[in-house]
């Protein structure tokens, strides 16, 4: 089949920062309407008044964000790839692209799901769950291991979707998946007294929902999508572009999780308490996150759409206002949640020694926010390029080798006080050497266009 080329552009490059703005707002909305999804996740289970149950739920955040990995290594390696056909104005590439990423993710998710449930127990102890959390633990994390397939395949469209200049078909379709789950919790964990594993059933189900709008969505209106089983078929340099973008996107979150599980291991030594405390401590941190997360993530379409058609100086333009825009932002967020860190914390438990321990928490958690957003950014930025080395270097930093390091340090030379620093600490230098990463791998190209 010969590649078929358009001829009118997708984004309007002659106003950068509105064309910018209209691509990230919608994934700043979607992000904060999933992070209200997960804080009342956090808000119901903690309502059961049981510190187990909220750590059993806490020990289990790493499982969603394995399965959203490997959701990420088609999603955003495909988008990254798509952005770029869309700037070559390449679309028969673009239907088989996004037809092959949609199967994969589905087959993903089955073969998945399949060691997780047979091997429940041991991934359980690994995540930190000690004897007198397990039973909370095993029951939400059955039901999120049944529904990986359901979990992973909404990050395909959700990213392809933008990728066509439709942001806000994407939003709709998280919104009202998280809408579901939110509505959903409070039915499955207090009133049909379900617990955690009506958490999880609320997770599953809004995804499925969100599932079924994306393939509506790219069926009836996608102007460039497809989920032809015919088109399912890539070359081998496309799939290592997929790949290669995609790994580096997926060890992100796998890096993440990785952390997740020492720092509950230390945790643990301090008590069940800790955990709790670090748990809710971790979802008001999100409030900050999410939307550097947005902002960074939001401009991926456009970068790639820019370096795809070769336009540096536009593509250098749009992100020194990206690096102002999203560092001031960390800046400001951060100040406010440490300012009423024990209030946020507070809305969760009604416990005096957790508010206590998660407003500290908290309070070093976002430290480094202005640094988290510029290392998100640069990732996405050469993720968006197709430069997987340094994408894959930034997402093994500061919440992989470099936060682990800082850690191991920490922990050695201040105790609790140094697990609690590593992660501020680990933001900045990672912050730093993204910035040299970006003037190392774009040297030549950004200087074609001065």
């Amino acid at each position: 089949m010969s590649e078929t080329k358009e001829k009118s552009p997708v984004f309007d490059t002659s106003h950068l920062v509105r064309t910018y703005f209209t691509q990230a707002l919608p994934v700043v909305f979607s992000m904060l309407i999933g992070l209200v999804y997960n804080l009342a996740d956090t808000y119901f289970i903690a309502q059961t008044g049981s510190t187990l149950v909220v750590a059993g739920v806490s020990v289990c955040a790493p499982v969603f964000t394995v399965l959203m990995a490997f959701g990420n290594v088609y999603a955003q390696g495909g988008s990254s790839l798509i952005s770029r056909l869309m700037g070559k104005r390449d679309l028969g590439s673009v239907r088989r692209v996004s037809s092959f990423c949609f199967y994969l993710a589905i087959a993903t998710g089955v073969i998945l799901a399949v060691p997780m449930l047979a091997l429940q127990g041991p991934i359980l102890r690994l995540l930190g769950a000690s004897p007198d959390v397990m039973p909370y633990a095993r029951e939400y994390y059955l039901v999120l291991a049944a529904g990986a397939p359901a979990i992973i395949l909404p990050f395909i469209h959700s990213n392809l979707l933008r990728c066509e200049g439709s942001p806000a078909l994407s939003m709709l379709g998280n919104v009202g998946g998280s809408v579901i789950n939110i509505i959903l919790d409070p039915i499955f964990i207090q009133g049909l007294n379900m617990g955690a594993a009506g958490a999880a059933a609320a997770t599953v189900i809004g995804n499925l929902a969100s599932d079924l709008f994306f393939l509506v969505i790219v069926l009836r209106k996608s102007q460039y999508l497809s989920v032809d089983p015919r088109s399912w078929r890539v070359s081998g340099g496309e799939l290592r572009q997929i790949f290669s973008v995609g790994i580096t996107a997926a060890v992100t979150n796998i890096a993440s999780s990785i952390c997740v599980v020492v720092v509950n291991q230390l945790l643990r030594g301090y008590g069940d308490d800790k955990i709790a405390a670090w748990g809710i401590a971790g979802k008001v941190a999100m409030i900050s996150q999410m939307v550097l997360i947005g902002l960074a993530f939001g401009g991926v379409p456009l970068f790639g759409y820019l370096y795809g058609g070769r336009d540096f100086k536009k593509l250098k333009r749009l992100l020194r206002f990206c690096t102002a825009f999203i560092s001031g932002y960390g800046l400001l967020m951060a100040a406010l949640i440490i300012l009423l860190a024990p209030q946020l914390v507070g809305v969760f438990m009604d416990d005096p020694g957790i508010t206590a321990d998660g407003a500290a928490m908290l309070r070093w958690q976002v430290l480094g926010s202005a640094f988290a957003g510029i290392v998100l950014l640069f990732t996405c930025l050469f993720q968006a390029t197709g430069k997987a080395v340094p994408a894959l270097a930034l997402s093994l930093s500061r919440q992989g080798l470099v936060f682990l390091i800082v850690l191991g340090i920490g922990v050695l030379t201040a105790g609790f006080t140094g697990l609690l620093a590593a992660q501020p600490i680990a933001d900045a230098l990672s912050a730093g050497l993204a910035v040299i990463m970006w003037k190392a791998a774009f040297r030549r190209e950004s200087s074609v266009q001065g």
